[in-house]
C-alpha cells in the first residue's frame, strides 16, 4: 500500500543550499527578516536535530513558516530532515562560519536588536 492510499501524504525532502553556494547578498537577505532572526536564535539554543518545525512559536501562519524555513535553507544557514512526519532542524553553524566569518555572532549576540 503507498503512503498516499495509507493516508499519509507524501512531501518532497528538502533541497539545501551549501553555504559556499551563496552569495553575500543572499544570506544578508536571509538574515534580514525578524521572523528568520527568530528562528535562528531559537535553533542556536538547541542541539542539531532536536526541535521539530511544530516548535517554533513565530508569529506567522504553517505556510509563512514553511517560506521561512526554505529561505533559510536557500542560504546555507539550515539543513532539514525528515524522520517520520516532523521536519527536524540544524543551524548549519560551522559550515555558514566559513563562508562568512562572523556574521551568525553578530546575528546570534544577546544585545543585537531585531
Amino acid at each position: 500500500m503507498s503512503d498516499q492510499a495509507a493516508g499519509r501524504s507524501y512531501r518532497p525532502a528538502p533541497v539545501h543550499t551549501h553555504p559556499d553556494d551563496v552569495p553575500l547578498l543572499t544570506a544578508l537577505s536571509a538574515l534580514a527578516d525578524p521572523v528568520r532572526i527568530q528562528l535562528i536564535r531559537h535553533l542556536a539554543g538547541h542541539p542539531d536535530w532536536t526541535l521539530s518545525c511544530s516548535n517554533f512559536d513565530v508569529p506567522v501562519g504553517r505556510a509563512a513558516k514553511s517560506h521561512h524555513f526554505s529561505v533559510l535553507r536557500d542560504a546555507g544557514l539550515v539543513e532539514q530532515r525528515d524522520q517520520g512526519p516532523k521536519r527536524l532542524n540544524r543551524l548549519r553553524r560551522a559550515e555558514f562560519d566559513v563562508r562568512f566569518p562572523g556574521l551568525l555572532a553578530l546575528v546570534l549576540r544577546p544585545d543585537a536588536t531585531d
